[in-house]
């Protein structure tokens, strides 16, 4: 069936060159992030990476690119904090709200303001990231035109990324920007492949104990790929009827309000991530301090807050909560639901139009929400707790990784599976 699937893809042109154009787009995205920059420690760096989680997780979302420390160091990461923001400023600001409601114009117009703000956020993200650096003792010491060099490099990187992004997007298949972080973190799966080889058969001597560590976690990481799809792909379905079907006495047509359990998707992840981070880079600040009483206070609190440490997890599964319930409130508006059910004749049954259709989609989103977002906190907290089950810090399953690569491969299919339905109706 795949194969007869992928013959039927072959055989139309237009969608042939999609997916050329993709795998060449895709081509050159991983040649730049092999581009390395002057001015780094390359051994402490990957040993920074090993002991450091999040600095994993800020790789996760450069396509890899941070632990080459490339020309696109930052990945895409400037451009999708802008997308959020832009997202919700169009929520807070009438001018915006007014411009999203425009269609495809104001789409463009509002993207165009997206890549705009990529360049001051690219600026700064690039700096915080090289304080991190420096703190870590991985960045050499450099002179400021080197760091100037260094802080647009990487931020005309994720422009070129960006911009390569939205070419997949118009002429190949699938959403470019997802695919260019997914085709990193694929990119890493030898080097785990190669890491869990050496750990069986270390010195050439086979290690049972070992061995019994990496079924265990083959069996977690297959359970949270199974859990993802899972959860990912359920929907509440809250059943519709229009009015004007009924009064004309036409045959009922069953129709529903798809609501998903994660609905907030991976973007709370994201915002964590940006808040954890600044704890760790302020006290990191005040580690340097002249005096002893702040200095040892940072450095007591870095020694706490560690990325593989009790509190760092607890704290960071209550940001992703939080921040669930913060962005499904952002994106999910209940009263413009019913606005436009009313407008189009159709309600809920045993429902009131207006009000109360607002009141009950509210309460039925703030109880998705609670499952939704528990799923989110695991998904992320996922490493820690596979350290803990598994007693061994070098096999790691990010799940955020795997809920990207997930969501972008189901998401990826869809849009392949929707050009072939496209072609072959046109066909007949």
């Amino acid at each position: 069936m795949v194969f007869k699937t992928l013959k039927q893809l072959w055989r139309l042109p237009e969608v042939r060159r999609r997916i050329l154009v993709s795998i060449l787009l895709l081509t050159i995205v991983r040649f730049v992030a092999h581009v390395p920059l002057p001015g780094i420690d390359t051994a402490a760096l990957a040993n920074l990476f090993k002991t450091n989680q999040l600095f994993g997780l800020l790789d996760l979302f450069s396509g890899g690119a941070l632990a080459q420390f490339s020309i696109a160091f930052m990945g895409v990461g400037p451009y999708i904090t802008a997308s959020i923001i832009m997202q919700l400023l169009a929520h807070v600001i009438p001018s915006l709200e007014a411009l999203k409601k425009e269609g495809e114009q104001g789409r463009m117009k509002i993207n165009q303001y997206t890549r705009y703000l990529t360049v001051p956020l690219g600026l700064v993200q690039a700096f915080g990231l090289l304080s991190l650096l420096r703190s870590g003792g991985v960045l050499t010491e450099v002179t400021i035109s080197q760091l100037l060099t260094i802080l647009i490099t990487g931020t005309a990187g994720t422009i070129l990324l960006m911009w390569l992004g939205e070419l997949i997007s118009e002429s190949g298949i699938g959403n470019g920007i997802s695919l260019i972080i997914t085709i990193g973190i694929l990119a890493r799966v030898p080097t785990s492949i190669r890491n869990v080889i050496n750990l069986v058969l270390g010195g050439g001597i086979f290690d049972s104990k070992q061995f019994i560590s990496i079924i265990t976690f083959l069996a977690i990481a297959l359970a949270m790929v199974v859990f993802i799809v899972l959860i990912n792909e359920a929907i509440r379905k809250i059943p519709i009827s229009y009015a004007r079907r009924l009064r004309a006495g036409l045959a009922p047509v069953n129709t529903y309000l798809p609501i998903k359990i994660a609905a907030a998707g991976v973007i709370p992840i994201i915002f964590a991530v940006s808040v954890i981070v600044f704890p760790s880079i302020i006290a990191s600040f005040f580690a340097r301090a002249r005096s002893d009483f702040i200095a040892n206070a940072a450095s007591v609190f870095l020694d706490l807050y560690q990325p593989n440490g009790v509190i760092y997890s607890v704290s960071y599964f209550v940001l992703v909560i939080a921040f669930t319930y913060f962005y499904t409130a952002i994106i999910f508006r209940p009263q413009e639901i019913a606005e436009n059910l009313n407008k189009q004749g159709g309600f809920i049954p045993g429902v009131r139009p207006g009000s109360e259709t607002a009141h009950y989609l509210k309460g039925v989103i703030s109880r998705l929400t609670l499952p939704g977002s528990l799923f989110l906190g695991l998904i992320a907290t996922a490493p820690f707790l596979i350290q803990l089950i598994t007693g061994t810090q070098s096999l790691v399953v990010g799940g955020t990784g795997v809920l990207i690569v997930v969501s972008v491969a189901i998401e990826t299919y869809l849009a392949i599976r929707a050009h072939l339905l496209t072609r072959t109706y046109d066909a007949y």
